[in-house]
């Protein structure tokens, strides 16, 4: 499948080099090729969707919703065909990839529907004869660097609130999953979308530094490593420009001694091995009360032993590969540094042989708090657990952490869970459930090295892609 960078109203094959798209769980099938946009042509996606700002934000909020819903319907129509594709070039499930799909399409709707919402207040004036309004309009020109992991989902949830609000849009996805970028762009683009609203860039770091630098570009949104996160947040900050990042995560889960162990052995599994832990809300911390750590531990060894590990497309797989070779290297090698700092491992050490980027899902004991693992996010199907001697001490090791994504408490203790809320320094806390998942009508996002700016999804992603003015509204004299 040959794909193609979009640049105003052209479908254009790119003037840079050449990349390929390769199944991780057959490296030798290519998914999708294309070539990278080169400067010119990033100057150019850049100066088009200036061109259509203007028009897209005069155009009345219902109509651009319509557009949102039918783009909506034309991802719903192709969910099959779609997360297949998904599957083949990222890796995750095919249950997981079409569910992924059928998501980006409720994340559309979702953000369609801010046209029936509020859209300002008012607000009464000590003058007679005055209204207060705080109106909200568009940013205006948005750059967009999605990651691999969620290639239509993350993507929907920036791209929908954007054109929703009357943006414009310059989007860099990842490199590594180019086919599913391409559906979505189609999917807006025969909805209706005008051109030079949505505007899609292939490349690599200098591309995505280009965006984030152009002067035309009023903010960014990014989702991607901590490392480069940061990089994104100084240049924007340099330039005097907004910028929305999600970051990495080291999450942890809780699993007190008053917990249900099977169902927290169930919620753990899943938290960490669900789309091979390729998930910033991966759960890769366990903390355990020292009374039931044996007990917890025994039976997270056991499910990830269990785990049917292979091709993403067959039936009855529940894990697949990770993205890349890289990433499968990565998280090797993790695990045997782990293993040489003295943790010891319950399932997961010894890599696989054979065709694909595989890794097997691993359980550890750490050694304690002061190993590499610890710190360090290897964005794949691992958990390292520490026990703790109750819950002041298990809150304190969850706050352990540079990262602050994610967390998630097993307990039947709901004074306990409170407290949780109050004392753990992250951004998003299950109770019972996973450290992975939200819904598009709430806040998600991180704190310290999880996040920075505006949160997004939900009423937070208002306050990135709209600007307030005040206007005190009088009447002629």
């Amino acid at each position: 499948m040959d794909v193609l960078n979009l640049i105003g109203d052209h479908w254009a094959e790119g003037e840079g080099e050449e990349f390929a798209d390769a199944n991780p769980a057959r490296p030798s099938e290519v998914v999708a090729r294309g070539r990278f946009a080169s400067a010119a042509e990033v100057a150019r996606a850049v100066a088009a969707a200036r061109a259509a700002a203007p028009g897209w934000a005069a155009t009345p909020h219902h109509a651009r919703a319509a557009v949102l819903v039918a783009a909506a319907d034309l991802v719903d129509a192709a969910a099959d065909e779609w997360g297949a594709e998904l599957a083949r070039e990222e890796g995750k499930t095919l249950p997981e990839a079409v569910a992924e799909v059928r998501g980006a399409a409720r994340i559309l709707r979702y953000h369609a529907g801010a046209a029936d919402r509020e859209s300002g207040e008012i607000y009464a004036s000590p003058r007679p004869g005055e209204k207060v309004l705080v109106v909200r309009k568009p940013v205006g020109v948005i750059g967009m660097i999605t990651p691999f992991n969620f290639p239509i989902a993350i993507p929907a949830w920036k791209i929908g609130p954007a054109l929703s609000y009357g943006n414009t849009v310059v989007w860099k996805p990842s490199s590594l999953v180019p086919l599913l970028a391409y559906r979505l762009a189609q999917a807006l683009t025969s909805a209706g979308l005008p051109d030079g609203v949505l505007n899609l860039v292939y490349g690599e770091a200098e591309t995505g530094s280009a965006i984030v630098g152009h002067p035309a570009v009023d903010a960014v949104s990014f989702t991607g490593s901590t490392a480069v996160g940061r990089a994104v947040i100084a240049r924007c900050g340099e330039l005097a420009k907004p910028v929305q990042t999600e970051m990495g995560g080291k999450n942890a889960s809780i699993v007190l001694a008053d917990a249900d162990l099977d169902h927290a052995a169930e919620q753990v599994s899943l938290g960490a091995f669900r789309s091979t832990g390729q998930k910033c809300t991966a759960t890769s911390r366990l903390i355990v009360d020292a009374r039931v750590a044996d007990e917890l531990l025994e039976r997270l060894a056991a499910r990830a032993a269990a785990l049917v590990v292979g091709d993403p497309l067959q039936a009855g797989v529940e894990m697949g590969p990770l993205v890349s070779s890289a990433a499968r290297d990565r998280v090797c090698s993790g695990v045997r540094r782990a293993v040489d700092e003295g943790a010891k491992a319950l399932t997961g050490v010894e890599p696989y042989d054979g065709e694909g980027w595989f890794a097997p899902p691993a359980v550890l004991w750490l050694p304690g708090t002061g190993v590499d693992f610890w710190r360090t996010e290897l964005f794949g199907p691992v958990v390292g657990a520490v026990r703790a001697s109750g819950t002041e001490e298990a809150l304190e090791l969850a706050n352990l952490s540079d990262h602050g994504l994610s967390a998630a408490l097993f307990t039947k203790d709901l004074g306990v869970a409170m407290k949780a809320v109050e004392r753990l320094d992250v951004g998003v806390l299950h109770v019972n459930s996973e450290s992975a998942g939200t819904f598009p009508y709430v806040p998600f996002g991180g704190v310290k090295q999880s996040g920075f700016g505006p949160k997004e999804q939900g009423r937070a992603a208002l306050d990135f892609y709209t600007r307030e003015m005040t206007v005190y509204l009088g009447a002629p004299a």
